[in-house]
């Protein structure tokens, strides 16, 4: 067994002096090879990526998770796509996973991302992505930007913001904003529509994750025209959308059909995981708003998305900046599956 002294290592980037998918034991600041491949429905897996890690970044990770009462840790580098960076993943068969806010201030001092997992998905298994579209999939609130054609953007983000922050019951705010677009033209609409902003990195997480059987749809309380735009643009399975009422081709101000709220997100995700019998650690929810914290807490894996601070908290893990792509870290642990 091969082993490397972290102490005497100055390489900035770590990754380059071990080898990719195997795991190593850490004692007295070296990494000594193992036969061993943990179990991924035991324990808990703290992920660092984002940035390359020096053996000093690393040696600095381990003390912060044996403070916290993390030991007897083993780690694995690995890299899920060429296009991604190297992580880091440290194993622990004894604790259960801190704060993810902690573990936010901790990494953003040390210029990465920091998340824990339990029972983690297997990218390699049939699996359901179910996302938020505003500001989750695309970066813009769609609703927001239709009140700006009817100048009554201010007054409608307001209670937008009031919505995602969960001060606001979400249906009693969707219509009092829909109600303030009454009047614009479907051509207006179908402009807006044509020009979604895309999420940095969703195109390719979900070229990725096609490419693993996985099954991919949107659950938002926003329209269902950009929603099946979106779907077009990245390959979607499915969207559930909420249906703007027109009328001479102007939008009337109602909403029609089932309203698509927390409860009726959190329906979906389980209907389309009945519909494919998926066991439930394949399914991973994500988005950025309280209104998708009950279709977080009803997946395998709930990700808050660049989320509010509310939403990072109770989300069991959290990307708060750059790709979305990195949410493939979270899927592609060396593991063993088995149960």
């Amino acid at each position: 067994m091969s082993q490397l002294s972290l102490a005497a290592t100055s390489s900035a980037n770590l990754a380059e002096e071990i080898i990719l998918n195997c795991w190593y034991e850490i004692k007295n600041n070296h990494l000594i090879q193992t036969n061993l491949l943990p179990k991924a429905n035991h324990g808990v897996a703290s992920v660092a990526f984002g940035c390359d890690f020096s053996a000093a970044k690393l040696l600095n990770l381990v003390e912060f998770l044996s403070q916290h009462g993390f030991s007897n840790l083993s780690i694995c580098c690995y890299q899920p796509t060429e296009t991604l960076l190297p992580a880091w993943c440290l194993y622990s068969d004894s604790q259960k996973p801190l704060s993810p806010l902690l573990l936010q201030a901790f990494s953003a001092e040390q210029g990465y991302q920091l998340v824990q997992l339990t029972n983690p998905a297997n990218v390699n298994e049939a699996g359901l992505l179910l996302m938020d579209m505003d500001s989750t999939a695309i970066t813009i609130e769609c609703i927001d930007e239709i009140a700006r054609l009817a100048d009554v953007y201010d007054d409608v983000a307001a209670v937008t913001a009031q919505a995602m922050a969960g001060q606001l019951d979400f249906t009693q705010s969707l219509n009092q904003r829909v109600a303030k677009l009454a009047g614009i033209d479907v051509a207006l609409i179908n402009e807006l529509k044509l020009n979604l902003p895309l999420m940095p990195g969703i195109t390719e997480l979900c070229q990725y994750l096609k490419a693993h059987n996985w099954h991919l749809a949107i659950a938002s309380g926003g329209f269902v025209p950009f929603a099946e735009h979106v779907q077009s643009l990245i390959g979607l399975d499915e969207v559930h959308a909420n249906t703007l009422e027109f009328k001479d081709n102007r939008l009337t101000g109602n909403v029609t059909g089932t309203i698509v709220d927390a409860e009726q997100k959190a329906r979906v995700l389980e209907q389309i995981q009945q519909r494919l019998g998926l066991d439930n650690r394949q399914t991973v929810a994500m988005g950025d708003g309280a209104n998708d914290l009950k279709m977080m807490a009803k997946a395998g894996l709930g990700v808050a998305v660049h989320g509010k601070p509310k939403v990072v908290e109770q989300a069991d893990t959290a990307i708060n900046e750059g790709s979305l792509l990195q949410v493939a870290y979270l899927l592609a642990i060396p593991l063993d599956y088995t149960l």
